[in-house]
């Protein structure tokens, strides 16, 4: 073990000594003779500084009870073996936070929340969708993290402070909207209770910041007038009839894009006239049978999706049926980029309105809204009803005419 006296690291520009510090973690300590002081020095990168920082082991009171300069010595240098081992482990002495993962790299921490991810969606404890969503979210924080030069190096470095500068650049910076801030708020809390799960972190750093008040009720989509699906119809049935049955999956059987784009050919029952949703797909994770109506069923057949091998997803390339599984993003793509751009229609009106209009038109044409409710899947009768335009809700007749014996 070297006994001289080690170099101070030289001092550098701000920029350049953060550069610096992530370059290597520590130096590695050594045994210092002084005449009648030994110590152990050593350098670490103090995440607050930004720079590798100088650390004294002074061990004059322990070696005042080793007799022998052969024993001080290999004490002294059993010492430093052991700092050096603390250091190669993860340990940090400018990081006095307590137990845990703390220490922890701010990378690998991310890095095992993603694989965290993986597994949830391997066992269908999160939806595809969710988890694309979340990894997108933690990777805009990190780039933000990296380009803003944060020098958040540790894992407990995620706090309050640093969440607050986050949302602020997501919401004034990048000049998106108030409920894209709270979606990003929302993941955070996600990440936030994760990390704290593990003690990557001692305390929520998401405690105490609010939720900016949005007016009306917060959804960016608007029920479709009539005249615009006759637009719609008329233009899909000219170009792109495929893309009309995902349109009538959608709007007459409340099938969500994400279960839309999971359907397979051997979902689908001529005899029953009933569509499969399998429980690995669908919201509440439960199976569910609904409806095929008439005119949806005279569509498929028209368009010949049943001579298809029943393994084939429905909606694969140019949502023809097919063996590749392609994303609900097609679906979306296709309404943004060519119906709206041909038809000039409101940007309110989203792909995903369709099941709101035709859960509100069924409601209009007198459907009794139990059926309504088992055909949207509803876990409740409250949550039809608030797709009840107000227009047509009415006194009950059977309770005006009702009366007890009181």
């Amino acid at each position: 073990m070297t006994l001289q006296k080690p170099e101070r690291p030289a001092r550098a520009k701000k920029d350049s000594a953060q550069v610096v510090a992530r370059s290597k973690e520590y130096r590695e300590p050594v045994v210092v003779w002084g005449g009648k002081e030994v110590k152990v020095s050593f350098y670490a990168f103090d995440p607050d500084s930004g720079v590798l920082k100088r650390k004294l082991v002074r061990l004059n009171r322990e070696m005042k009870h080793i007799k022998g300069k052969r024993a001080q010595r290999e004490y002294a240098e059993g010492v430093a073996s052991r700092i050096r081992d603390e250091l190669k482990a993860g340990w940090n002495p400018w990081m006095q936070q307590g137990d845990g993962l703390v220490y922890a790299r701010w990378e690998d921490a991310c890095e095992r929340y993603k694989a965290y991810l993986v597994k949830q969606q391997n066992e269908h404890n999160m939806r595809p969708e969710s988890v694309t969503s979340y990894m997108s979210y933690q990777r805009v924080l990190m780039r933000w993290v990296a380009e803003e030069r944060k020098n958040v190096r540790y894992a407990y470095q995620f706090d309050k402070r640093l969440v607050d500068a986050f949302l602020d650049h997501i919401y004034l910076d990048k000049d998106n909207s108030i409920q894209t801030r709270s979606n990003y708020l929302s993941w955070v809390k996600s990440f936030s209770t994760w990390m704290l799960g593990k003690s990557y972190i001692e305390s929520d750093p998401t405690q105490g910041i609010p939720r900016m008040k949005m007016k009306g009720k917060g959804k960016n989509r608007d029920v479709i007038p009539d005249g615009v699906l006759l637009q719609i119809h008329e233009y899909l049935v000219k170009n792109n009839r495929h893309f009309l049955l995902a349109c009538y999956l959608l709007h007459y059987m409340f099938v969500r894009p994400h279960e839309i784009a999971q359907l397979k050919i051997e979902d689908f029952s001529l005899h029953s006239k009933t569509l499969l949703i399998h429980g690995d797909v669908a919201k509440n994770w439960q199976d569910a049978v609904v409806t095929l109506p008439m005119h949806v069923i005279d569509l498929m057949l028209d368009l010949g999706v049943f001579n298809s091998p029943g393994s084939h997803y429905l909606f694969s390339e140019g949502f023809r049926p097919g063996r590749e599984w392609k994303s609900e993003k097609q679906f979306r793509d296709y309404w943004t980029r060519v119906l709206r751009k041909e038809l000039k229609f409101s940007d309110r009106y989203k792909f995903y309105s369709l099941k709101d209009t035709g859960i509100t038109n069924m409601l209009r044409a007198n459907t009794d809204v139990l059926s309504v409710r088992d055909q949207a899947r509803h876990s409740s009768i409250l949550i039809t009803d608030m797709y009840t335009p107000k227009d047509i809700k009415q006194a009950n007749e059977l309770l005006l005419k009702y009366r007890g014996v009181l």
